[in-house]
Parts: structure tokens; sequence; C-alpha cells
């Protein structure tokens, strides 16, 4: 339970009286006579409830409520006012306020009051620190960077794979990160504690492998670009699996793995194997607000390393970001952070980077990767944009793109 009530009044003797009540309750009163004194006590992580009056000179006990709730919206703040009134409780209760009470009020009254609203309270603080613990031991949050829709699906897909038990195959375009998902899946799996073993498997051999299942000890081997693996390497695999050794196996991938079965450069047993729970990542065009998100990060990051100072990320160099295609995915986004944090990027002021040339681009990008989902069927794909048909039509033209182009 905690203990602290920050109390608002202008005049002093009432202040001071309130304060006494809340003292002989056992609690901790902080007592401010102004707004511009008691907002230096406010913050996210105040531990207590306020209690202000709402007629003070200057800014009032309105002006604080809203104060507080921008600060934390789940802040508790209880309003007094010698001049009560139906209407003014109801603005108060309609503007947010925990509860509202008449001066002069009876010292149980208000006891009761500020005791309910400092239990309210203890529970935010209580779920927030939880909720703190669970996302620094949760290594997706913590390590798939991104705010979109899609990012989170992929962070929840992530720790749905990582509770079971399956063989999973990665799936991604080059630079996605598929090595670093699968560092995640194993560090949220019940096997995090044991051993996770990470190899090349184009130089794997059936005897590295063997070596590998043997030293696994009921951890992850996760298998790299698995397409690449040499057919005698294969059928060892495959035959170590089959073994019911308790390793479990990570496979990524860049390729279509089920077209390299189909096309007989990979066996078909073990790609259905392999394919026990599947799990794509999606690629910068899937997920261009995240753009920004990943590039400040990394920026942070390599100015971190390097012990260089952050320079500033402008709306013109994220606008230049979004207007590119990104095919080397957040590996590409990674080496320009790195370039840009040391200076090394080129002059955003050459011709056609201009703002309108940025934002073509990104429209052009936009619209390609919208076809390109659907198939070439362009009904779908403005569909998917939310864009008119004739508009959508429109923007095709002047951006000389075609449908059939995207077709399968």
């Amino acid at each position: 339970m905690i203990h602290r009530v920050l109390l608002v009044d202008d005049d002093r003797a009432v202040r001071e009286a309130l304060g006494q009540t809340l003292e002989l309750a056992d609690l901790q009163p902080i007592l401010a006579g102004s707004y511009i004194e008691a907002k230096d006590h406010i913050t996210e992580k105040f531990q207590g409830v306020i209690v202000s009056d709402v007629s003070m000179p200057g800014k009032d006990g309105f002006a604080l409520l809203d104060y507080a709730q921008k600060i934390d919206a789940e802040l508790p703040v209880i309003l007094l006012s010698g001049q009560g009134d139906i209407p003014m409780a109801v603005r108060s209760m309609g503007k947010g306020a925990f509860d509202f009470l008449e001066k002069p009020c009876a010292p149980s009254d208000l006891l009761a009051v500020v005791e309910k609203a400092l239990r309210t309270r203890a529970l935010v603080l209580e779920n927030r620190q939880l909720r703190r613990q669970l996302q620094s031991s949760d290594a997706a949050a913590r390590m798939i960077y991104g705010t979109s829709a899609v990012s989170e699906d992929l962070r929840n897909r992530i720790r749905a794979v990582a509770r079971t038990t399956a063989e999973v195959l990665i799936l991604g375009e080059p630079g996605t990160g598929i090595p670093k998902v699968a560092e995640v899946i194993h560090m949220l799996s019940a096997a995090a504690a044991r051993p996770f073993q990470r190899i090349a498997a184009a130089s794997a051999t059936p005897d590295s492998l063997a070596r590998a299942f043997a030293q696994a000890e009921g951890g992850s081997i996760f298998l790299n670009e698995v397409g690449g693996l040499s057919p005698g390497s294969q059928f060892a695999l495959l035959d170590l699996m089959e073994a019911d050794h308790p390793a479990r196996i990570l496979a990524g991938s860049n390729l279509d793995l089920a077209a390299e079965a189909q096309a007989g450069r990979f066996l078909h047993d073990l790609y259905y194997k392999l394919d026990a729970m599947r799990l794509r990542i999606p690629s910068l065009r899937e997920r261009p607000e995240d753009i920004a998100v990943l590039f400040r990060t990394y920026v942070t990051q390599a100015c971190e390393q390097a012990a260089l100072p952050e320079p500033q990320i402008t709306e013109a160099v994220i606008a230049r970001l979004m207007a590119q295609d990104w095919p080397g995915n957040a590996r590409s986004l990674m080496n320009e952070a790195m370039r840009f944090a040391m200076g090394l990027t080129e002059d955003e002021t050459e011709p056609g980077n201009g703002l309108a040339e940025q934002l073509a681009r990104v429209e052009r990008s936009l619209l390609e990767e919208a076809l390109r989902r659907h198939g070439g069927n362009a009904t779908l794909a403005a569909q998917g944009l939310r864009v008119p048909r004739k508009t959508f039509y429109d923007k095709l033209t002047r951006h000389g793109l075609r449908p059939e182009d995207f077709r399968p």
C-alpha cells in the first residue's frame, strides 16, 4: 500500500488542516500552495495520488487535473471545492477526476476517498511493474523492432511458435533477420537454458551434423540457409531427425524450399519434416511505417558502439529512406544507419531527391507491392490500399505500371 498524497490548496490554514488529517491517518502528505508548486511533483512514476482545491489564483484545479492526465492518465486526482454544486461535480467527473468533494468535508469522507484512490494507484503501479518485468524477459519485445501491426503480428507468431517443440522453417528475403528470429525463438522456448548452435548449412557435413546433434543437450540447432545443404548432408539430417533425437531444428532459408523440393534439389521428406511450423518474416516493403523506427534504433546503436554523438535525423532523411525499396531489407537499413552515424551518407540535396520526387518513389513502391501481393489483381490491390479503382488506375498510368506484369 502506498501512502503519499500531494495536497494542493492556496489557503494555508486549510492546507495544513487537511495535511494534519492525512498525517493522523498514517499517510504522507506533500503540501503545495499552487499549480506551479504542485506540478514539479507529478511524474508517471509518482507513488501517490493528488487532492487539489478547484479555485486557486492563476491556474486552477482543473488545469492541474489536465496536466496530471497528460503526464499519467491513470493518476487519481480528487478535486475539492468550497462552492461545490452538481454542475461542478459533473464537470469534474467528466474531465476525469477520480472523485469530487465539497469543502468543508468530514475527515472520514476525505480519508475514505483518498484510501480508495491509493489502492487504485497501487494496483496501477503494480500492473505496470509486472508488464515491465514481462517485457524485459520477452526477447521478442526486446529484439524484434517495429511498431507496425505487421511487426506486432510477427512478434506474436514468434511467441506462439516458441511455445511448441516442433521443428520450425523460417522463411524470408535476404536481410530480413532470419538468424535473429531463430535465436529469439530459442530464447523464448522451454529449452532457453540449453545450447543454441548455429550452423551454416552450405558447409555442413554428415559428420558435423552428427556432432551437433550429440552436443545439443536438448537445445536448438539453427541451420542457416538450409537449402544449401549438400545431398549427402540432407540425407544425414533426415536420418538424425528421424532417430528421435531431443534437439530441435530451426531451419532458415531465403529460398522457396517447396519449389526446390519440386525441382528435385531438396529432399521432399526433409522439407516436410522441417515444415512442421512455418514462420515467414515480412520484408520492409510490407511494413514501410517501420523504416523510421528501425533506422533511429540502428543509428542509436551505431553511435553507442562507436562512441559517437548521435546526429539529428530530420524529416528529409526519413523521407529519403521511405522512398527506397530496400531489397536488402533490415540489413541494408542497418548499414545505412551506420554510414549516417559516421557522416558518410550522400548529400540529401542532390537532384531528384526533393520532397515531390521522394513522395513519388514512395507511392510507386506501395503500388508495386500491392500488385505483387495480389498477383496483379488491380481490383484487390486498389481495395487493399483503400483507393478508388479509377484513382488507382490513374496512378498506375502515371508511374508506368501494368497489372499484368505482376501476374504469376
